[in-house]
């Protein structure tokens, strides 16, 4: 699946983002079918703005964004949410997991969607390689953030996708931890084919990127 963005700038941040030199914003943007990108954004600069956009939580922005020569505008409810049953994957930087779900039931809402690419036991299989095996059964508001942080990451891999998004997914994982769940993520992409846009305060070595680019 492509990805373009053209032209794109959120109208509140209109006058601020169009005084300063931005690869993204304004600009003509082809992103290719499992390309790994990755966009390092100041604070303040539209990450998460950019972000919503693209999974269509926002509308307020200027210009377009195309998804195989579809306009993202256009879409009505169910093109919308087969999309993102099917094609777009997300990670929040909020991570909006249910706090009154346990970790497992989280992660389930999204196994099960429409026919689940997994079974059940590839839950219990990431949360072992990611260290959370013995958080599954607490609900997500006992977990630490770094412990949900996991949870929102193994909630993304577990349906189809042709693009993740990921808005800061490891800011709360020390190292070690980071290295587990970046070789996941690069595994489940490479598998289906897949591309990343992940978004980041400062520069990292946790994948091997197609392109950086300065929000």
């Amino acid at each position: 699946m492509q990805l373009q963005l053209q032209n794109i700038v959120p109208t509140p941040l209109k006058d601020k983002l169009l005084q300063r030199h931005s690869d993204v914003w304004n600009k003509q943007l082809q992103l290719n079918n499992a390309e790994y990108i990755k966009i390092k954004a100041p604070s303040g600069t539209g990450k998460t703005t950019l972000v919503h956009i693209l999974y269509k939580l926002r509308k307020d922005y200027d210009g377009n964004v195309l998804l195989d020569d579809k306009n993202l505008a256009t879409l009505n409810a169910d093109e919308l949410a087969l999309l993102r049953q099917q094609n777009i994957s997300i990670i929040f930087q909020d991570l909006r997991l249910f706090p009154n779900l346990t970790a497992r039931e989280n992660i389930e809402l999204n196994r099960v969607l429409q026919q689940p690419l997994y079974e059940s036991n590839m839950t219990d299989e990431m949360a072992a390689l990611l260290g959370i095996m013995h958080i599954l059964h607490q609900k997500a508001s006992m977990c630490s953030y770094g412990e949900q942080q996991r949870v929102a990451i193994i909630r993304a891999l577990m349906q189809p996708f042709k693009w993740l998004i990921m808005d800061e997914p490891f800011s709360h994982l020390d190292k070690h931890n980071i290295n587990k769940a970046s070789a996941l993520i690069d595994a489940e992409c490479k598998k289906r084919n897949a591309g990343f846009l992940l978004t980041d305060l400062e520069d990292d070595e946790h994948f091997n990127y197609t392109r950086l680019l300065n929000l």
